[in-house]
């Protein structure tokens, strides 16, 4: 069939059908691309708030067919304000995709202040819708982090803890819980204790001891306080100190005592030997009788004094002899009538 017959069978309804469908065919093929009349808005939108860190941080916005930086501007409210440009920090037309306030926290957000923010994306003309991320008060939803520089000491089978709070506050915010339990046993728990030193005492000795330290926030204008994340692990052993002391006092007490009863000893040892001792270095013989007399009466002469002594023990030696004499001729005759008999 020519398409002239088949156009001429055609009712006129159905040609002009034909000819608007073609003619929008048309223009559409010869027309130019349109351009994007906005943005796509900036997504996934996250608050980081950890200790005093208060960081928002969202996607970059995809542009494939576009060219150039896309800057990005962050805004701010109270709970009953109206939206504000940040003026603690720069965070207003900047190509990261991040706007970070911690340095400013207290004078841009003050910790129990309900705060919102939002972000827009802008390419040249081009601008995206507002995105907002969820509101937050930063001591109700922030992150407490561990003590820092947890330093333990064993003295006298207690273990004394030193630390540091996870961040600078008012002394009064903070208080401190003590995990510590056994090497294999069950977890005990001691505190909170608002002091920055801690003493764990009535352990067993010797033993070994694990331990953690928690930080408690106490904010003012909350009713519930704020627990932290607990420090790593620390094990450490617990000598017998105590016992150890007790030990060297009681055997510098016994060495005394033995010192003590060994000199007694000797003392008493030493009194009563002394007769034995003057017995045996016996002292020597008195002054002869003799010299007495001469030192008495120096008239007479010493030597005339000594023939006299001579003399007279001669006497008693014949006077001895004699008397020994006599006693033998009894025996013998004695002898002599009894064999007589």
């Amino acid at each position: 069939m020519q398409p002239r017959a088949c156009w001429a069978g055609l009712t006129d309804g159905l040609r002009l059908v034909l000819i608007l469908c073609c003619w929008g065919c048309l223009s559409l093929s010869l027309s130019p691309t349109e351009p994007l009349a906005r943005l796509p808005a900036p997504q996934n939108l996250r608050i980081h708030l950890y200790n005093l860190e208060q960081v928002l941080r969202w996607d970059p916005v995809p542009i494939s067919n576009l060219t150039g930086p896309v800057l990005y501007s962050v805004e701010y409210k109270f709970l009953k304000n109206s939206w504000s440009s940040m003026t603690c920090v720069n965070c207003t037309r900047i190509a990261e995709s991040i706007c970070n306030f911690t340095a400013y926290d207290s004078s841009c957000f003050p910790h129990y202040f309900n705060i919102s923010l939002r972000v827009k994306a802008q390419l040249g003309e081009l601008v995206s819708d507002w995105a907002l991320a969820p509101w937050f008060q930063h001591f109700r939803n922030a992150t407490i982090g561990p003590p820092l520089d947890v330093v333990v000491t064993s003295h006298d089978g207690s273990l004394i803890i030193n630390f540091k709070p996870p961040f600078k506050v008012e002394p009064d915010k903070f208080d401190y819980i003590v995990h510590y339990w056994e090497k294999e046993g069950e977890k005990k728990i001691k505190g909170p204790f608002p002091s920055q030193s801690i003493e764990l005492n009535n352990l067993k000795v010797p033993n070994e001891y694990c331990l953690q330290v928690q930080a408690k926030l106490n904010p003012s204008h909350l009713n519930d306080p704020l627990f932290g994340q607990l420090s790593n692990t620390s094990c450490f052993e617990i000598s017998s100190q105590a016992s150890a002391k007790f030990q060297q006092v009681m055997v510098t007490i016994l060495g005394i005592s033995v010192l003590i009863f060994l000199v007694l000893g000797c003392y008493v040892l030493a009194q009563k030997s002394q007769s034995l001792i003057k017995s045996y270095f016996h002292s020597p013989p008195g002054i002869p009788p003799q010299i007495k007399e001469f030192l008495m009466e120096p008239n007479e002469p010493i030597l005339e004094a000594l023939d006299n002594n001579s003399s007279v023990a001669e006497d008693c030696c014949a006077s001895l002899s004699i008397v020994s004499c006599q006693e033998d001729n009894q025996d013998d005759l004695s002898n002599n009538l009894s064999d007589n008999t």
